[in-house]
């Protein structure tokens, strides 16, 4: 049996219906009617993008997990939001279909700001937020400079104009690799610091981005790149708008978002702290997910 077929599928996965007749797909793992958490994916990612052991501490501890494809990736209908903020209106309604009151909100890598825009436009809804090595802003009073992003700073207006012909692009790329989807993520791991390294060689986690590759691009994979244009805009809220509490985990080794990234971002939010994670890179927040769950239930208690 392969690695892919060894992993449990999601207690439920389907279709939400949001704003003017789109779709947002999800995928539940853990308790259904327990405490819940929306996870948000990177970039590139999708709504199985939940690392194993948070499975798994979901199912032990009653936690409801919930993933969310965005517009572009899964069954989730192509869309560019005008700004990171506005997609909170589908998040508001993709909770109110699933009867969820309040919850808690973590981002990984480009989940970042839209886990910070949930707490920001919904304070009322969400308990807390957790980012694990968030991309931080690039333009705006909160924008800081540096890092791979420039690159898609700098690349803005060509990433605007194609973004539709290169996300067909890119999925009939990927369709293409598929066989080979395996040996590539093999490849690519063989040139990433020992960190990332050392994560993407167990076999729990090769599966699980295996799984979210195959299933996440099986029909599109334009999100990336909607991803990649929002965040060289302005975001639509200052960090001074996130009033809810955020917890905040960054890799002292990350080659992706620098490290420098989040003592900014954590330097200029209300209330926010950070913990470094010694020697990991980008991915290091998947291997505490047992850490940073913990820590985000923990919040409801501070807050009453």
């Amino acid at each position: 049996m392969s690695q892919r077929q060894q992993l449990r599928r999601p207690t439920l996965e389907g279709n939400v219906a949001v704003r003017d007749g789109r779709r947002l797909s999800f995928a539940e793992y853990g308790s259904h009617t327990g405490p819940a958490i929306v996870w948000m994916h990177g970039t590139p990612g999708a709504r199985r993008q939940i690392p194993v052991d948070a499975r798994t501490y979901a199912e032990e501890h009653g936690l409801r997990i919930i993933g969310i494809d965005r517009p572009g990736i899964g069954s989730s209908t192509p869309y560019l939001y005008p700004n990171v903020l506005d997609w909170t209106e589908d998040l508001a309604l993709l909770l109110d279909a699933l009867g969820i009151d309040t919850v808690r909100v973590i981002g990984l890598s480009g989940g970042g700001p839209y886990a910070l825009a949930a707490g920001a436009a919904l304070p009322d809804r969400v308990v807390g937020v957790g980012v694990l090595g968030g991309v931080a802003p690039t333009r705006g009073v909160d924008a800081v400079d540096g890092g791979p992003i420039q690159l898609a700073v700098r690349l803005a207006p060509l990433l605007a104009a194609c973004r539709v012909p290169l996300g067909v692009g890119l999925t009939a790329a990927i369709r293409t690799v598929k066989p080979l989807a395996g040996a590539g993520l093999d490849l690519y791991a063989r040139f990433q610091p020992p960190g990332d390294k050392n994560l993407l060689s167990r076999p729990e986690f090769k599966a699980m981005f295996l799984d979210d590759l195959l299933n996440g691009s099986r029909f599109q994979t334009s999100a990336p790149l909607s991803d990649l244009v929002l965040f060289t805009r302005e975001w639509g809220f200052d960090l001074a708008d996130v009033r809810v509490p955020v917890r905040w985990w960054h890799g002292d080794a990350d080659h992706i978002v620098p490290f420098r990234h989040g003592e900014h971002v954590v330097g200029r939010l209300p209330e926010a702290t950070m913990s470094v994670i010694d020697g990991e890179s980008h991915l290091g927040g998947l291997g505490i997910p047992a850490a940073v769950l913990s820590d985000l239930m923990a919040l409801d208690a501070v807050r009453r």
